[in-house]
């Protein structure tokens, strides 16, 4: 029975760790479902980027209370992870505080970690006030409601119960330490939890010993659930800022992609050479490829990757002129949309032994409206606030493609310019003889 507790511990991370890396798979699986695309273009810069927007949240401080906010959480997550190392080193081995002969070493990174874990609070409690009595204007649009709103929630409520249990983990380790209670050396500083003493007043020491190590397991089972509760949540973008940011957009934004298939044929139009009448060569014969996307499966990987890393924190939607004009556009929902789409495609292959079996739906009508795709006015607004990286207008330009390529169903007016410059060689309609008209009016 003595090494009961380390077997029962073993157990537990081993599953935590083994569950996490199933949904890893399946996110992996899911984002590999999108095309290929050439990212490997200057490592350099994309490392920076990487360094300076997920890594140095430079984009996050251009707001600057939720920027700061977020960074206290922030760095509260990566630093507090030392923490954690201790607790499975303990856990595993049967020991109690095992760096502890760091000595005052040892005693700053714990007094570091508790006014972190008192300030991490203090931060989940401004966001908290801030989407439920404030009601930020971002935090109350149409797809912030139900699941999407109770995520948000839910995550503040388990970041607040993580930090409280750690402190008073901390706080009952150093009233056993006081007392002298075997294997409870003195060791660590607490400039936070010690004030909790008042609390644990008249508890025996068999009490607070129950008290710390019951602390000490939810604490540790909580951040192995809280893993895991990553991948059904919007807070996955704590582990994929850094990839999305890595693989993110390195061109200006205004610069589109063109078409493969639509390059060649204008230089093929362009060649002097060419014979238009020619018979396509062999290997050309095959089903010509889709041009643009009305599913996700026609995205490239990046963009969902991007889906995938979408805080919904609706800064783009907040940029969005459409959006603010009262159109029915906002680029967090095209996001959340795409990945919505990704898991139900996710979970037809799932169900279906590998296979996708078609489910009659698609990204376009089904989740995102002809009338939402034709309101964005590519102004990149919503790329630009992102703060993690994130594309929306990629995906709104490759569905309006296929509208456009694919179904001839683009707006009157548009197919009014487009007909004027196929006849006119402008988008106006006058022939082309007719044009400096009106140079000649007195």
């Amino acid at each position: 029975m003595e090494y009961f507790p380390n077997i029962l511990f073993v157990i537990v991370l081993i599953a935590g760790i083994g569950f996490f890396a199933r949904n890893v798979k399946r996110l992996s699986r899911n984002v590999k479902l999108g095309k290929d695309v050439d990212v490997s273009d200057d490592k350099g810069q994309r490392w920076k980027n990487m360094a300076k927007i997920a890594l140095g949240q430079t984009k996050m401080v251009v707001r600057p209370i939720a920027g700061f906010l977020h960074i206290i959480v922030y760095v509260g997550f990566i630093i507090i992870n030392i923490e954690v190392l201790e607790i499975v080193l303990d856990g595993i081995l049967g020991t109690h505080r095992i760096f502890a002969p760091l000595g005052s070493i040892y005693d700053v990174l714990i007094g570091s970690f508790e006014i972190l874990a008192f300030l991490v609070i203090v931060a989940v409690t401004v966001f908290w006030v801030r989407r439920n009595i404030i009601r930020v204007r971002r935090f109350i649009k149409p797809e912030m409601t139900g699941w999407p709103k109770q995520d948000g929630n839910l995550i503040l409520y388990i970041e607040l119960v993580l930090m409280v249990l750690f402190l008073t983990m901390n706080g009952a380790d150093y009233q056993l330490q006081q007392m002298g209670a075997d294997h409870y050396l003195k060791a660590g500083m607490f400039p936070v939890s010690q004030f909790m003493a008042p609390l644990f007043e008249g508890m025996s020491m068999s009490s607070l010993i129950l008290l710390e190590r019951t602390a000490w397991w939810l604490h540790i089972i909580g951040i192995l659930c809280f893993l895991n509760y990553l991948y059904y949540s919007k807070h996955l973008h704590i582990l994929l800022a850094f990839p999305n940011t890595y693989y993110g957009k390195l061109k200006p934004k205004g610069q589109f992609k063109n078409l493969d298939a639509v390059t060649a044929e204008v230089k093929l139009m362009m060649d002097p050479s060419a014979d238009p009448f020619a018979a396509p060569a062999e290997e050309d014969a095959g089903e010509p490829e889709k041009f643009g996307a009305s599913d996700v499966t026609d995205l490239n990987w990046v963009q969902l990757l991007n889906s995938y890393t979408c805080t919904e924190c609706g800064r783009c939607t907040d940029e969005c002129p459409a959006n603010q004009t009262g159109k029915k556009l906002s680029p967090r929902k095209i996001m959340m949309d795409t990945r919505d789409r990704l898991e139900e495609v996710g979970k037809n292959i799932d169900a279906n032994k590998g296979q996708f079996v078609d489910d009659g739906k698609q990204l376009l009508d089904d989740y995102i409206s002809r009338e939402e795709l034709w309101a964005c006015t590519t102004c990149s607004a919503c790329v630009q606030a992102c703060p993690v990286s994130i594309d929306p207008l990629s995906i709104i330009m490759d569905m309006r493609q296929y509208l456009v390529m694919e179904q001839s169903a683009a707006p009157t007016d548009l197919n009014n310019m487009m007909g004027n410059i196929e006849n006119n060689g402008a988008p106006w309609p006058f022939n082309q003889m007719d044009r400096l008209n009106w140079a000649k009016e007195e």
